[in-house]
């Protein structure tokens, strides 16, 4: 179906920091990251007050079969097992160190900080400044980020980004030298043996599920069906998933992405399950102005508001567990007039089913040039409002969040003040207990 002859060749390494909060952890410990016993478990108020098993060392999970979505309740009761808090802000800083070793073997631009434990490089034009293959330019980066931050790192070599992700994925993770090499030539041998839909990047459940019901099982079936059928099926999403099952990727990590539109949101998981309307506003009315100081900062205002209800459990009637609204307004960044349409929109649709999911975006963004006023108040009360959201926005940037807080804050929904001091939703920590 595809002739490689005609496809770009790269060269492409995606890497991964193995079991990174855990063996950043482990580290700092003086242990030896593969073979310490060790979990980061979360306490932020998201995890419901049993904790939430954020990362597990290897040998942590070869032992108890512990998972990132182990609750901390199920962990074996064994003194071996090390039981951590998280410390985001040290992950960062490991993530900023071994991201500048990258930029030593590739340039800037040829590097895609995927996550903060995955980095793409493209190495196409540099590889052979380091090594006599592109193997051997993999081991040093892999040594030199052993011996300066102490992790090790899985790397997943490949003719394009999805190729060297899917060596990583795949077979590397499992290979004793962390290491693995995907052409297109190897698709049959490679890519065509997943008997796992899910394995492969960018196929969700729903995906499988959609797939299944095509008679599509594993990536073998996906690659030799009718390539205009999957289209008419699943439209433009069926054609990437065809070229997927071929190995198929012609992006190119220095030329970057930009969005046309735009967008700033917030979402939030709630530390119980939230069934009173007053709990659940206090907390889209904290979102609402958070993502509000996020505009501002930048300048700009928003014409498009749009919130998600996320339910405890799926809807008997719908089958779905989450629903999202939207509404059109007059370009604005005023927590005031933000709050009003966030709250309009829950009470106009929310149907009194527990929530454990909030979000607000905010879109149709624009440059913030002018205020738009109304008839119904005086202009020096709206010029005033707008003055005390920048007043209180420079203030929390200089002095924190909790500097000042509004009184619903203190309600028993209220979650943003104990939010106030977490990094990526946990605790973000300056030395381990």
């Amino acid at each position: 179906m595809f002739d490689y002859q005609q496809e770009p060749v790269r060269t492409i390494m995606m890497i991964d920091s193995k079991s990174f909060y855990a063996s950043v952890e482990s580290v700092e410990r003086g242990l030896n990251p593969l073979k310490s016993i060790l979990v980061v478990v979360s306490q932020a108020p998201n995890t419901g007050g049993g904790g939430l098993v954020l990362a597990a060392s290897p040998m942590a999970k070869k032992l108890y079969g512990i998972s990132n979505v182990s609750r901390y309740y199920e962990l074996p009761d064994d003194p071996r097992l090390l039981k951590v808090p998280p410390r985001m802000n040290l992950y960062i800083k490991k993530n900023l160190e071994i991201n500048a070793i990258f930029q030593k073997y590739a340039a800037r631009e040829d590097i895609h900080v995927y996550s903060i434990d995955e980095s793409m490089l493209d190495l196409t034009q540099s590889w052979r400044l380091y090594g006599r293959s592109p193997q051997e330019t993999a081991r040093k980066i892999q040594q030199e980020i052993r011996a300066k931050v102490g992790v090790y790192t899985t790397v997943g070599i490949g003719d394009n980004p999805l190729l060297a992700k899917l060596a990583m994925d795949i077979e590397a993770k499992h290979s004793h030298s962390l290491m693995a090499t995907w052409h297109y030539q190897t698709v049959p041998d490679t890519i065509w043996q997943i008997q796992n839909l899910t394995d492969v990047w960018g196929i969700g459940e729903r995906t499988a599920i959609r797939l299944g019901k095509l008679g599509i099982t594993n990536m073998y079936q996906l690659a030799h069906t009718d390539p205009y059928a999957l289209q008419a099926n699943m439209g433009v999403i069926g054609a990437q998933l065809f070229a997927t099952a071929w190995g198929i990727d012609r992006s190119i990590i220095a030329q970057k992405y930009h969005p046309i539109s735009k967008s700033y949101g917030n979402s939030q998981v709630l530390p119980r399950n939230y069934n009173q309307a007053a709990d659940i506003e206090v907390v889209l009315r904290e979102i609402a102005e958070q993502v509000g100081a996020r505009i501002r900062k930048r300048h700009l205002q928003t014409g498009l508001v749009t919130i998600a209800l996320g339910q405890a459990q799926k809807s008997t009637k719908t089958g779905r567990s989450f629903s999202s609204h939207q509404a059109k307004i007059t370009p604005t960044n005023l927590n005031a007039e933000l709050t009003q349409v966030v709250l309009g929109l829950f009470r106009a649709h929310w149907n009194g089913a527990p929530l454990r999911n909030l979000s607000v975006s905010y879109g149709a963004l624009r440059a913030d040039r002018s205020q738009q006023l109304n008839f119904f108040e005086t202009t020096q009360t709206q010029v005033q409002r707008r003055r005390r959201d920048f007043v209180v926005d420079q203030l929390r940037q200089r002095y924190g969040f909790k500097t000042i807080v509004k009184a619903s804050s203190l309600m028993q929904g209220g979650t943003a003040i104990q939010r106030a001091g977490l990094v990526g939703g946990h605790n973000g920590g300056n030395s381990y207990e």
